[in-house]
């Protein structure tokens, strides 16, 4: 029974087409996936050894090489594949030897590898495509069109665009591909500029949760923003507020959680903020209102204050629109 079983399964994957090899395949190296995929340019018969070497490794690795299968000969087919392929790369990888390699049929008269280069470079300058040439330190060639190449390759900066030349030997070129490719996988956080003006968003510490959306779209435009410190003895607790009040360029006031008394607590305390700054200017001071709705913030709307924020609806960017105008006034700086 259970050899039946597996004669259907097997005979129902092939009449859709599907190669039961393959599938044990896919179903084995599932996990790398998640690695992107690399070109790994087509290369002269000097560089072949080496590039079996690269292949094998960046697949033990868990990445897709490209290509996977046999290019075209004709030159405008060829073109037309290899800007498919590395239009599904992050990452391109020109193997240079001393011979010129094989020429597709075509007007140019260009080897795969110099065409390989030229498109690359195309791809690249769209930000789209890193790439690796590998030149090894002394490589010269008896025929003219990839002397030529080779000299370009050092001295022209179309024809070397966006990419990283490596002179070394393979162990090095391949220390450099994988460090590369950590960096293309992990990109290093990016870090706010030196003068991103500071927002201190002034909430009570059961809103904690509810300014995400404000403090994630305030950090996505440029500015850095802290919230209160609620951990800690009543002294140290009034010193953080106090330099937080100090350092800011502007505040928001979230009042949502927080009851009448608390908001005239903070508005007493923001009304000694000149004392504390030394004459440094205040870009702006908005209140942002939150769930609960209350009589009090409905008061405030109605006085139509205009550094009022409307949150009572949920979060929403076109209301922080005239925030984030007075932030970005020409001359207004930290």
């Amino acid at each position: 029974m259970q050899l039946l079983k597996k004669l259907e399964a097997t005979t129902g994957a092939n009449a859709a087409g599907v190669n039961t090899t393959d599938i044990n395949v896919i179903d084995r190296h599932a996990p790398a996936t998640a690695k992107p995929a690399i070109y790994l340019a087509e290369c002269s018969r000097d560089r072949r050894e080496a590039r079996e070497i690269l292949e094998s490794d960046l697949r033990r690795h868990g990445y897709t090489v490209l290509p996977d299968q046999q290019l075209p000969r004709e030159e405008e087919e060829y073109v037309a594949a290899v800007e498919r392929l590395l239009a599904r790369c992050v990452l391109s990888i020109h193997l240079v030897g001393t011979s010129y390699g094989a020429v597709p049929d075509g007007h140019s008269q260009k080897s795969v590898t110099v065409l390989q280069n030229e498109l690359a470079v195309q791809r690249s300058k769209g930000g789209k495509l890193q790439r690796v040439i590998w030149l090894r330190d002394g490589t010269a060639s008896a025929q003219a069109q990839q002397q030529a190449f080779i000299e370009a390759l050092h001295q022209d900066a179309e024809v070397q665009f966006g990419a990283d030349l490596i002179t070394g030997d393979i162990e090095e070129l391949k220390t450099s591909i994988h460090a590369m490719l950590k960096k293309l996988e992990k990109p290093e956080p990016e870090k706010l500029p030196a003068h991103a003006k500071l927002i201190y968003l002034i909430c009570d510490r059961q809103d904690r949760k509810a300014t995400v959306p404000v403090h994630k779209f305030c950090r996505e435009n440029g500015f850095d923003i802290q919230i209160p410190a609620f951990e800690g003895d009543a002294t140290a607790l009034r010193e953080a507020n106090q330099q937080l009040l100090t350092s800011c360029d502007a505040v928001i006031l979230f009042y949502g959680a927080g009851d009448e008394a608390w908001k005239r607590t903070v508005d007493n305390e923001l009304k000694k903020m000149p004392g504390y700054r030394g004459g440094k200017p205040l870009l702006a001071t908005y209140t942002y209102l939150a769930d609960p709705k209350t009589s009090d913030k409905e008061d405030l709307l109605d006085m139509e204050d205009h550094n009022l924020i409307n949150g009572l609806e949920g979060f929403s960017e076109a209301q922080m629109a005239a925030f984030m105008q007075t932030m970005n006034l020409p001359g207004m700086t930290a």
